[in-house]
């Protein structure tokens, strides 16, 4: 591995007001922020990171991450170091985290920041961000492959950033980093593009790769290997599809609009897009901290203030709901303690309620302190794919989920995230997530099986996750 050259970043910072002037927006009740994104939505691997108006899980920064230098493309067992700059691509023999690390994060090793203000709080910067599907367990796992895996998009695919535009939600400020310090109206040119002719629109409805009496039936099995003490849980999903046509951005930003998610994210591949309004923080390392935040545990929401109170004190009071939630910090807090110095691993907040748009959810928080000989890609790997959506045993569990579930999950339950070059690292798990490629769109929703689950329950529960999702892109048909 040799020495990383020296790259000069350039920080500049905008109020709304003054982009807006400079590009010639024309703010139409929109974010301005997202406005800025929709101008470079459809350049290949464009990324946002968007807390969508929620300020949960300490959400405040926004995120465009743009013209990555080289990505790391991973599908099948195939990894592949994809150049942009010179269009070449390299076969690589190392697992995909190992390749981010060894290829593309390690150019950022020399930063020298120029900024006429203080700049510590930024998040990411440069560095690497992108996404890592469910099946990027496969490299580091040895796994069964009986569901159908009927994706083109890679199962991984993290670039090398050393363009981004950063929003402050508390300040309004907007900063732009770039290596390359050219005029912020040369990256995003002072035009209002007219993109109304590819309004987003579904072609079919919605269908499931179960019926309900299937679902219900691979939950009988799931109970067979509980009771046989294969698992003590194991999550189990569907998934729904349907035809569309037109562009994604206009469903995503209807779905971050009525979800406000803290981990929302758009991320325009070549080969397809994702539009992920998760709620659901994987791991992050911010000063060498480590925390992971698993869901487990979720009651509808309700119009009718009562029995939305109701529903919450149901969820907090369920004893199936916190021990399905206390396995899964049982497993997680083994997960980060490979890579956490010992004894540091602690449990701050265990059952704690939190209400989105759709559903309520039970949610713990677990920390940790990262080992000096350790980086956060090593404590990323090494937890992947997260606890709160395999079940436990982690490896038993997702041995089940491929034989019982029809199709493979692709961006469901994987991560999308960024690590920057100081090495602060944040990253989601994809729950409330859409896949679209070849004019299908793709959205799964399951849960967390354990012995005394009820099957119509938890078909049910399923639906209650999406309800805000499927019906909101139907609407806009």
């Amino acid at each position: 591995m040799s020495h990383a050259d020296t790259i000069h970043v350039h920080v500049s910072r905008f109020t709304e007001k003054e982009l807006a002037d400079q590009l010639g927006l024309v703010c139409d009740g929109s974010s301005t922020f997202n406005i800025l994104f929709r101008r470079i939505s459809a350049q290949p691997y464009a990324l946002l990171l968007d807390t969508a108006g929620s300020s949960k899980s300490e959400g405040r920064f926004n995120i465009i991450a743009f013209s990555p230098d080289a990505v790391v493309e991973a599908k099948g067992k195939s990894v592949e170091l994809h150049d942009l700059r010179t269009a070449t691509r390299q076969q690589l023999n190392l697992a995909p985290f190992e390749a981010v690390q060894n290829y593309l994060h390690v150019k950022v090793q020399s930063i020298n920041l120029h900024a006429e203000f203080d700049t510590a709080h930024l998040p990411f910067v440069v560095g690497v961000a992108g996404m890592a599907g469910y099946d990027t367990g496969r490299f580091y796992e040895t796994l069964p492959s009986i569901a159908k895996n009927d994706y083109t998009t890679p199962d991984f695919a993290v670039g090398l950033y050393l363009n981004s535009l950063i929003e402050d939600t508390q300040t309004g400020i907007i900063y732009y980093c770039s290596a390359d310090n050219k005029p912020i109206h040369h990256v995003l040119p002072s035009y209002n593009s007219d993109d109304s002719t590819s309004d987003f629109k579904l072609t079919s409805p919605f269908k499931s790769n179960l019926t309900k009496t299937e679902y219900e039936a691979r939950l009988g099995k799931i109970h067979d290997y509980l009771y046989a003490g294969d698992c003590y849980q194991v999550n189990m999903a569907q998934r729904f599809s349907a035809e569309f046509k037109g562009n994604l951005w206009h469903g995503y930003n209807e779905l971050r609009n009525q979800n406000q998610a803290p981990f929302s994210a758009y991320f325009n591949l070549p080969q397809g897009c994702i539009a992920s309004i998760s709620p659901e923080r994987f791991l992050r390392v911010k000063n060498g901290v480590v925390e992971t935040k698993p869901i487990k545990g979720t009651r509808p929401r309700f119009i009718d203030t009562k029995k939305d109170i109701e529903s919450a004190k149901s969820l907090l009071s369920a004893d199936k709901d916190r021990a399905e939630n206390l396995m899964i910090v049982d497993l997680l807090r083994n997960d980060i303690s490979k890579h956490c110095k010992p004894h540091s691993v602690n449990v701050p907040a265990l059952f704690a309620l939190e209400s989105y748009e759709a559903v309520h959810h039970l949610v713990s928080t677990v920390t940790g302190e990262l080992k000096e000989t350790s980086t956060p890609l090593d404590l990323l790997a090494s937890a992947f794919p997260g606890g709160s959506i395999t079940g436990a045993p982690k490896i038993r569990a997702m041995e089940v989920i491929d034989e019982l579930e029809p199709h493979r999950r692709h961006i469901y339950c994987g991560s999308i995230f960024y690590m920057g070059y100081r090495e602060d690292m944040d990253s989601s798990i994809c729950i409330r997530t859409v896949l679209a490629e070849n004019n299908t769109l793709y959205c799964w929703a399951g849960g967390g099986i354990v012995l005394d689950s009820v099957p119509s329950e938890e078909y049910q529960e399923t639906l209650d996750k999406v309800s805000k999702i499927l019906p909101v892109l139907e609407s806009m048909s």
